[in-house]
Formats: C-alpha cells, sequence, structure tokens
C-alpha cells in the first residue's frame, strides 16, 4: 500500500499569518486544524503534494520538484517565500508547500503536481492510481477549497447549491466515500467555484482500495468560502 497517510487542505493565502496580518487569529483553527492534518503524513517516505493550477494550464499534470520555489510576494508578504528554486508554484502547491515547511514533514522528500481545474474526472482518477502505484511509501497532500459562493459576502455572490456541494464533500471525506468523490460534477464545480474538485478525484483514485481511515477535522465557511480538512491515516 504506497499511499500510507493523505491529508486535505484549503489553501487560503490567510493561512499565512504575514499574509492575513491582523485578521490572522480569524483563522487559527483553520491554521492548527491545517497543521495537524500535515504533521499526520510525516510516517511517509515521500509526500506529494496535489493541487488545481491556472485556469490556463496545459492539458496535464504539471510536475516540480521539492526545490520549486513559493512565494507570497503577490499577497503582500514579499518575505515569506520557500524553496531555492524560482517562486513558480501556483497558490495551491505553494501553500501546500508553506504548510509542510511548518511540521516534521518539512524534511521529507516532496514532489508537488498540479492539476487543470479543467481535467476530466476520469483524467483525475488515473492520475491518483498513476501515483498509489509507486514503490515508496506516500504522503498525498490534497489542497483543495469548497465552493467560493457560500454566502452574500463571497468572492462571487451567493450560489444556492453550494452548501449542499461543500457538505456531500465533507461526507464523502468523512465516510471515504471515493465514489462520492469521483462522481463529482465538474461543471457544477465550476459553476460554484469549487477548485478542490479535480484534487479530491486525484485523491479519491490514489486511496481507492486501501483501508485508510478518514477523519473530517475542519468544516467551516468563513469569508464565504468552504474550507475542509481531513486525514486518512
Amino acid at each position: 500500500m504506497p499511499v500510507v497517510a493523505a491529508a486535505v487542505c484549503p489553501h487560503p493565502p490567510l493561512l499565512v499569518p504575514e499574509v492575513a496580518s491582523g485578521a490572522a487569529p480569524e483563522l487559527d483553527d483553520l491554521r492548527a486544524a491545517c497543521l495537524a492534518a500535515v504533521e499526520s503524513l510525516a510516517t511517509a517516505a515521500h509526500i506529494v503534494v496535489i493541487g488545481s493550477g491556472s485556469p490556463t494550464q496545459e492539458a496535464g499534470v504539471g510536475t516540480y520538484d521539492a526545490a520549486a520555489g513559493g512565494s507570497f510576494g503577490a499577497y503582500g508578504a514579499p518575505g515569506v517565500r520557500f524553496g531555492s528554486g524560482q517562486p513558480v508554484l501556483p497558490l495551491s502547491l505553494a501553500i501546500g508547500g508553506w504548510l509542510l515547511e511548518q511540521t516534521k514533514a518539512a524534511q521529507l522528500p516532496r514532489t508537488y503536481r498540479s492539476v487543470p481545474p479543467a481535467t476530466p474526472p476520469n483524467e483525475c482518477i488515473r492520475r491518483g492510481r498513476e501515483i498509489a502505484d509507486g514503490n515508496d511509501s506516500i504522503g498525498l497532500l490534497v489542497m483543495g477549497d469548497g465552493s467560493a459562493r457560500r454566502s452574500e459576502h463571497s468572492p462571487v455572490h451567493l450560489h444556492p447549491r453550494a452548501e449542499i456541494f461543500d457538505t456531500t464533500v465533507a461526507n464523502a471525506l468523512h465516510h471515504r466515500d471515493f465514489d462520492v468523490l469521483k462522481a463529482l460534477d465538474p461543471d457544477l464545480a465550476a459553476e460554484l467555484q469549487a477548485a478542490g474538485r479535480a484534487p479530491w478525484q486525484v485523491l479519491a483514485g490514489a486511496l481507492e482500495g486501501t483501508s485508510l481511515s478518514g477523519d473530517l477535522t475542519y468544516e467551516a465557511a468563513p469569508y464565504g468560502v468552504g474550507y475542509l480538512v481531513a486525514t486518512f491515516t
């Protein structure tokens, strides 16, 4: 069983205290849940971070090695960066890398893979199975936000199906119902601006057939965006 642990986290830039500045305490609970989830990956031999790429990313999955840099200069914190290479990581992977840097898992070899938001479900599932088909014991860090249309104060106006969508994903993570994750509709996810759809389906492909138990540790929608944290151990 090459995937020995997995964690699911969201990727708002406000997780980084220097970005959040005076608002940092508002996400203390979410930040703590994310760090605890990432800490659970420290038993693996290699970390693979999965996250959504940019909408203009070409088909397939972009792969970055451990040297790839992450920077939060675009979010008002130019002094926060990691990696010895250029800051090429998209936001989802940069937040994943930043979380890793705060935990014991920072010492492990890592690889980053970005998934274009429009990647079809079958391709996402196939990529997950490919990850699980290796020889190393893998810790999988899956970065993905729920709907960005959860309230009138959301980045995009309220959608009546947004909360139902996020609750469906939350229940699937908690009960390790990978069939539900595989069946998520990419068109609906795009309408709801749920950036986690493709990464969650990679997770479903990677964990199918495993005996890892799921535990949903955070579910809320601060700022009108659905954030979910879960572990599989």
